[in-house]
């Protein structure tokens, strides 16, 4: 009877409204997957919180930039899955010490860079892709340094080598393996793809990432 009583004065007081003024309702929106946070990037790379004394002059990025770019490369290269985006953030983190570093320092290979450091083979693969660099290419062609700058001087290249990479140069098995979100998935992804050995310390990074991403939570 309660339930009869608050259902039949609603109605009376919407079609009261309804007489004065057109009526309006919002839903709430459902949210789409979240881009990468500030907060998330320095529970994966806690010295991202600043660039204070950084050891290498005009390439450190504070976990800001790394979230804005890097969330902007997920979108560019559609990369949805969570645990590939926990994998690229997590190996570009450990390659850049925290995103310090944007070019090979130790031991110092011409060419070698971007936020996941990749060799000058690879960069030249990814500066081709990009058609706001095609017209540029040519002159530095035979200096890798150069190429590199390239893509150094731009905050969402820099950053977009991660994804690029994943979904250029990584075979369909490795992702379906990696999109699992498990230790061997991921292992496989750094080994077959990657082409580097897994450590404890890039595990340490890909274990933040997952937390922070909330990957199989």
């Amino acid at each position: 009877m309660w339930h009869l009583y608050l259902t039949t004065l609603f109605l009376l007081n919407l079609s009261l409204f309804s007489a004065t003024a057109p009526v309006s309702f919002t839903f709430p929106l459902i949210a789409r997957d979240a881009a990468l946070t500030q907060a998330q990037v320095e529970a994966i790379a806690p010295k991202s919180n600043t660039c204070t004394d950084a050891p290498a002059k005009g390439e450190c990025a504070t976990a800001k930039t790394a979230a804005k770019y890097t969330s902007q490369s997920f979108d560019t290269y559609k990369v949805t899955s969570k645990a590939e985006q926990a994998a690229i953030i997590s190996l570009m983190a450990f390659e850049s010490v925290d995103f310090k570093y944007n070019k090979n320092h130790f031991p110092g290979v011409p060419g070698q860079g971007t936020r996941n450091m990749q060799s000058p083979s690879f960069n030249k693969k990814y500066a081709s892709s990009l058609p706001d660099l095609k017209s540029k290419i040519a002159r530095v062609a035979s200096n890798p340094a150069d190429l590199l700058d390239l893509l150094r001087d731009n905050h969402g290249y820099d950053f977009g080598s991660g994804a690029w990479f994943l979904t250029t140069q990584c075979s369909k098995e490795v992702r379906t393996a990696l999109q699992a979100g498990d230790e061997e998935g991921w292992q496989r992804y750094i080994s077959d793809c990657v082409g580097t050995s897994v450590t404890d310390e890039r595990k340490e990074y890909w274990q933040r990432a997952i937390k922070a991403l909330g990957v199989n939570s």
